[in-house]
C-alpha cells in the first residue's frame, strides 16, 4: 500500500485526470443543458403570449448618426498579416502619443468606450478596437478560430500594426479577461493595466467551482455552448434581451447612472441585428472551457480595478480576491451604485479614477 503522500503511480494519476476531465465536462454539458431548457421554457411562454411579436426582427439598413460622431474618433481598419484578419477601429488623438488601448466586452463592441474616447485624446493616441468577431472587424466562421490563444495574439499583433511596442491596456468583461491575459503573456507590451468589472482569470475559475451563486450568474457561459440556439434566443422579439441586459432593473445601468440614450440603444441593435453578426461574439465564450484554467498567473505591472458592487453577472468578493496575482502596485476601487457596465454607467467618475491612477503611477515611476 502506497504511504499517505506518496505520489500516484503513472496510470493511476491518468486515471485520476480523465475522471476530474469526465465529472468537470459532465458539469458543463449538464449545466449546458439546464440552461437551454430554460431558455426554451422562455420561448414556449413567449410564443403562448405573443404569437406575433416573439419572431419579430426589424432589418436596420443603416447605422444611427451616433456612429459616425467625429468627436468620437476615426474609423480605422488595419489587416493583420499572419491571420489575415481585418479589424476595425475608431482611433482619437494624435498619432505618435502614447497608446491606451480598450477592449469591450459581451454584448458590446468599440461604441461602449464612447466616453473614453472623448476624454483620453488629450494625452494619449486612443484606440477602441472591434475584438475579433464583432462589428465590422472580421468575423472567421469557426469556432475554434476564438481560442484564447488566438485573441491574445490578435492583440499583440495589433499593437505592432499600430506602430507600437508598448500600451496602456484597458479591458471591459470579456474585453477584461483578454487584458489579463495580454498582461501575463506579453508582459513587456503592457506599461499599465486597467480592468474593469473582471477578475483575474485564476480567481474567475476557482471561485465558479466553489460559489454556487457565481455559477449560476455565470450561466450564459454554458448556455453559449449550444450551436445556434443562443444566437437565435437573442433575435427574439426585435432582440428584445439584448435591450433587457443594458435597460432592465436586474442587469441594467441603474437609475444613478448613466442611461443609454435610445440611439445608443439603437447603435447596439444595428450591429448585432446585422446577419450572423452573433456568431463571432459568442464563439468567443465556445472555446473558453478549454482554455482554463491558467499556467502562468502573475501579474507584474501596475494595475488599477475598477468594479461596480451591483454587476449582476460577477460577484464582488471575486474583486478583491485579484489582488494575490497582482505582483507590483494595485489598485482596487469597488462603485456601490455602479452596475456592470461600469465604464457607461459612471463615466465621469471612471475616467477621474483612470487619471489619478495614471499619473500617480507615473510621479511614483519618476522619483
Amino acid at each position: 500500500m502506497a504511504r499517505p503522500g506518496a505520489a500516484c503511480p503513472p496510470p493511476a494519476r491518468r486515471v485520476m485526470v480523465a475522471a476530474r476531465a469526465l465529472l468537470f465536462w459532465a458539469l458543463v454539458y449538464s449545466y449546458c443543458g439546464v440552461c437551454a431548457c430554460i431558455a426554451g421554457l422562455r420561448l414556449l411562454w413567449s410564443i403562448g403570449r405573443r404569437p406575433g411579436e416573439t419572431f419579430r426582427w426589424v432589418v436596420r439598413e443603416n447605422p444611427p448618426a451616433c456612429l459616425n460622431d467625429p468627436s468620437l474618433g476615426t474609423h480605422c481598419y488595419v489587416r493583420i498579416k499572419d491571420s489575415g484578419l481585418r479589424f476595425h477601429y475608431v482611433a482619437a488623438g494624435e498619432r505618435g502619443k502614447p497608446l491606451m488601448l480598450l477592449l469591450h466586452g459581451f454584448p458590446e463592441f468599440w461604441y461602449s468606450w464612447r466616453h473614453q474616447l472623448r476624454e483620453f485624446k488629450s494625452e494619449y493616441r486612443v484606440v477602441a478596437l472591434d475584438l475579433r468577431g464583432y462589428g465590422e472587424t472580421d468575423a472567421p466562421s469557426h469556432k475554434e478560430n476564438y481560442k484564447l490563444d488566438c485573441l491574445i495574439t490578435d492583440i499583440k499583433d495589433i499593437l505592432e500594426s499600430l506602430g507600437y511596442n508598448k500600451c496602456v491596456l484597458i479591458g471591459h468583461d470579456w474585453g477584461g479577461m483578454i487584458a489579463w491575459l495580454v498582461a501575463i503573456c506579453y508582459p513587456e507590451m503592457v506599461t499599465k493595466l486597467i480592468v474593469v468589472n473582471f477578475p483575474h482569470p485564476s480567481v474567475f475559475t476557482e471561485y465558479i467551482l466553489r460559489h454556487p451563486s457565481q455559477l449560476i450568474k455565470s450561466g450564459y457561459y454554458f448556455f453559449f455552448q449550444m450551436p445556434w440556439f443562443p444566437e437565435f434566443m437573442f433575435t427574439l422579439n426585435d432582440f428584445k434581451v439584448l435591450k433587457s441586459l443594458f435597460t432592465s432593473h436586474a442587469t441594467g445601468i441603474g437609475r444613478k447612472g448613466c442611461r443609454l440614450t435610445a440611439e445608443d440603444i439603437e447603435a447596439y441593435l444595428y450591429v448585432f441585428s446585422q446577419p450572423g453578426a452573433l456568431t463571432g461574439p459568442i464563439n468567443h465564450y465556445r472555446n473558453i472551457f478549454s482554455c482554463l484554467p491558467l499556467q502562468h498567473h502573475e501579474v507584474i505591472m501596475p494595475t488599477l480595478l475598477l468594479w461596480g458592487e451591483r454587476d449582476a453577472f460577477m460577484e464582488v468578493e471575486m474583486a478583491e480576491i485579484t489582488r494575490i496575482y497582482v505582483k507590483n502596485h494595485f489598485r482596487l476601487t469597488i462603485l456601490s451604485e455602479a452596475s456592470h457596465w461600469l465604464q457607461q454607467d459612471q463615466p465621469d467618475i471612471v475616467n477621474k479614477l483612470i487619471w489619478t491612477f495614471l499619473k500617480e503611477e507615473t510621479t511614483r515611476k519618476r522619483e
